[in-house]
């Protein structure tokens, strides 16, 4: 991913007090200005994030893999949720992050948080748990950056170039190529609604953010849409799911990846990446999730690899590589 990515405007700070940054000084090489956004230290791998978002999200689905067996899936996200609310809690005490200022701020934070981590979470997580197979799953993500481009251009006004557009359409049949051989459309279909409902929340959510939440401190900004995230999932939950949860060694791995390596890691990369960047590029990262994740059953569970998604993978890479050109 180019410099190009640093060159939307961020409109003044209402979160973290600090002044508008230049579009000239927005870059994913430039240092970072604004310490609400991120902590020292991670500066330096400012240039890596958006292949280090890629590779922590696809460990997302790793992660469910291990920990859905041991406990239902909205209880396994409101744990998930209510871990994170208290590491971040304390992390914004500690480090005496600004909250935000006023109800429409909080509001704004809370809308962000019910569409990607309830809506979005909650509907993969529903879809799998019904049975819904993980290359439907794939696929109907897989969808996002073609919305996501398209409603940009429409309620961001952002321009999507044609090179753009080409390398979104190479995209999805990439995906499709890699996931093809698990893709089985007559099990689980009870599921695809929730994934369908996860990809249209997904995609408000992210631009939401853009629009709204763009210079959010992502520590306590993140602590309100955790909670909200939590108030509508834990209702939902009490009312549809025994609660029980099988405290074995691999669920509490599965939850401590999920809490420190996803929900604080990665949501922490993508809202820098949406900040600095289109929403059409940032989404277009998402068609390399299938891919990676692919690689990584193959080298941990031993999932075959077969020389069609092989193709699709360097499609996928070469769709990614015009999506976010120019």
């Amino acid at each position: 991913m180019d410099e190009s990515l640093g060159t939307a405007p961020v409109a003044p700070s209402r979160f973290s007090g600090m002044p508008p940054v230049s579009p000239a000084r927005q870059s994913f090489v430039s240092p970072i200005q604004n310490p609400a956004g991120m902590v020292g230290g991670m500066t330096r791998l400012v240039p890596l994030a958006p292949a280090l978002f890629v590779l922590l999200w696809s460990t997302g689905f790793i992660g469910a893999k291990y920990g859905l067996p041991y406990a239902p899936p909205l209880t396994f996200l409101c744990l998930r949720y209510a871990s994170v609310i208290a590491v971040l809690a304390l992390a914004t005490l500690l480090w005496r992050a600004p909250w935000p200022r006023s109800r429409r701020e909080v509001v704004d934070l809370a809308v962000v948080g019910v569409l990607v981590h309830g809506g979005y979470l909650g509907g993969v997580f529903i879809a799998i748990g019904h049975g819904l197979p993980a290359g439907v799953t794939a696929l109907v993500t897989g969808l996002q950056p073609l919305l996501t481009a398209a409603a940009a251009a429409l309620v961001l006004g952002e321009r999507v170039r044609p090179m753009q557009w080409l390398g979104l359409a190479l995209g999805l049949p990439g995906v499709l190529l890699v996931v093809w051989n698990k893709v089985d459309v007559t099990a689980g279909l009870v599921g695809l609604p929730f994934a369908i409902g996860a990809v249209l929340s997904m995609t408000a959510g992210t631009l939401y953010q853009k629009r709204h939440c763009g210079t959010m401190d992502l520590r306590s900004g993140a602590v309100v849409q955790f909670i909200a995230a939590l108030a509508v999932t834990l209702p939902l939950a009490l009312l549809s799911e025994s609660r029980a949860v099988e405290w074995t060694g691999s669920f509490v791995f599965a939850l401590g990846w999920l809490v420190l390596v996803l929900s604080l890691g990665a949501i922490t990369l993508l809202y820098r990446l949406i900040r600095l960047g289109s929403a059409a590029k940032v989404a277009s990262l998402f068609y390399l999730v299938p891919p990676t994740t692919a690689v990584m059953a193959f080298l941990l569970f031993g999932e075959t690899l077969p020389p069609l998604a092989l193709v699709g993978m360097g499609l996928t890479v070469l769709g990614v590589a015009l999506a976010t050109r120019g």
